[in-house]
């Protein structure tokens, strides 16, 4: 396959939150950065300066994310959520330290059958995130 770009993205939508949310999650993981953001102007279908369309990377898998102009009767659900296999324990419980932070835990960091140190949490801005030592 070579250097193929990457056919399928995960696009999070916002209400405002894009900016912060990227800085937040960039800031969580090694080898993560924002790669662009595309800003509503003046008199355009967004409020000034929110995100109109970014990218951004974390430890190299790239999401797309946007501050929905228009008002939802939705928002992000645990049916959906990004599974993070973590390489160290110090990385697993920064990430749940971290994300859990203002948030909801859903499963607490903990020995599982299926994984020897697992945790399931939703962040601040209703992300939810499965954390699981490789």
């Amino acid at each position: 396959m070579g250097n193929s770009k990457q056919k399928i993205t995960t696009f999070l939508m916002f209400e405002g939150k894009a900016e912060e949310a990227m800085n937040y999650y960039t800031s969580l993981f090694d080898h993560s950065e924002i790669i662009n953001i595309r800003r509503y102007g003046a008199n355009e279908a967004g409020a000034e300066g929110s995100v109109m369309q970014a990218s951004f990377s974390i430890n190299g898998q790239v999401f797309k994310c946007v501050d929905s102009h228009v008002k939802h009767g939705f928002t992000f659900t645990p049916a959906m959520s990004l599974f993070v296999t973590c390489e160290t324990e110090g990385e697993i419980d920064k990430a749940y330290e971290m994300l859990s932070q203002d948030g909801a835990v859903l499963m607490p960091l903990a020995a599982y059958p299926f994984s020897k140190k697992f945790g399931w949490v939703q962040d601040k801005f209703g992300v939810s995130w499965q954390l699981s030592l490789e």
